[in-house]
């Protein structure tokens, strides 16, 4: 608990501070896009906050202990964490500052899941929820990491559209996953830990980031709290079903606007920008921020904590369900969009 709230602590103070770096150096996001829900000029770079912090944390307890390495994570697999965190943090300010196309935005991303992956975070084995162990060779588990930890990353990139939304579910997840690790099934307490930190970052920034939005997370932030996210469910022993439980509305959002791009415009499409994920439409029916965040948070939470409960098959059945919920959602905001225009016109 220490830890977490010196976390806290560095994360709420230093955001703080890289808010007026950010602001001095004009690296803002100006409202000029339909696309922006903001009305004013907003600072980025707030992931450097949660970077900082992170990293600052994690470095004192390699030093001074050891606390994070009691299990089966090595220095070297945190050194690689924080090397691929710091990859992110660089090609986040190239983007805030100079606004690189889409194509450009992929390489920090892919760059941070290799280098994840080439300091040993890798899946040996995955339960199947319909019984007994799936072994993985080396091979099976980096390319299942590396789309693992690409998922993650663009699906909090995605979802980084409303004050506070990415970066809470982000926290949720990191809670969930450290109720998880210490529960008597599983007592892995360098996990647990790991996770207090993560958590206690992402808290210090929310603060300033819950709406009205004193700083935005900023490209690398946006990717970071997704590959915290990933990289705890991997580093845990693989709690990917716990994750994507947290993160399954969002997930299931990102998937459904690609297909919808793929179909309306083809691959080049994908990477294009529109109000049309499900916190837009939400947005568009007279939801508040606050209201549509506190959803998000609400429906996180409730799958979350019910994973802590459920076995595996059990959690494949809350998937389906989060599937159906997605649906159906889907479906009554696309009806109600598509009335409107016709009554509109």
């Amino acid at each position: 608990m220490t830890w977490a709230l010196l976390a806290f602590a560095l994360s709420l103070v230093a955001t703080v501070a890289v808010k007026k770096i950010a602001s001095r150096w004009g690296i803002m996001d100006r409202p000029t896009d339909p696309r922006k829900v903001h009305a004013k000029p907003t600072p980025l770079l707030g992931g450097v906050a949660i970077f900082l912090s992170f990293a600052i944390v994690v470095l004192a307890l390699l030093s001074g202990s050891d606390a994070l390495t009691s299990g089966e994570i090595t220095p070297t697999h945190y050194l690689g964490v924080l090397a691929g965190g710091l990859i992110l943090m660089i090609g986040g300010f190239l983007d805030d500052k100079y606004n690189l196309p889409p194509r450009l935005s992929f390489i920090a991303p892919v760059l941070a899941a290799l280098v994840a992956i080439g300091a040993g975070i890798e899946v040996s084995k995955l339960t199947n929820p319909f019984g007994g162990i799936l072994y993985l060779e080396a091979w099976q588990s980096n390319v299942l990491v590396f789309a693992w930890l690409l998922v993650v990353m663009f699906t909090t990139k995605f979802l980084d559209g409303l004050d506070g939304l990415a970066t809470g579910v982000s926290a949720i997840a990191s809670l969930m996953i450290m109720l998880l690790a210490m529960t008597t099934a599983y007592l892995q307490p360098d996990v647990a830990l790991l996770s207090s930190v993560a958590l206690g970052s992402l808290l210090g920034f929310l603060p300033w980031n819950f709406h009205p939005a004193k700083i935005f997370l900023g490209e690398g932030g946006s990717t970071f709290v997704g590959y915290l996210v990933g990289i705890l469910a991997v580093i845990s022993g693989g709690k990917v079903a716990t994750a994507l439980l947290v993160l399954g509305i969002p997930l299931l959002d990102v998937v459904w606007v690609i297909l919808r791009r793929l179909r309306s415009g083809g691959v080049a499409a994908i990477a294009k920008g529109d109000r049309k994920h499900l916190h837009h439409r939400l947005l568009d029916l007279g939801w508040s921020q606050r209201k549509i965040v506190l959803a998000y948070y609400v429906v996180a939470a409730s799958f979350g904590f019910a994973a802590l409960f459920l076995q595996s098959q059990q959690k494949l059945v809350a998937l389906g369900l989060l599937i159906v919920f997605m649906l159906v959602t889907a479906a009554i905001l696309v009806r109600r969009e598509y009335a409107t225009a016709h009554r509109v016109s």
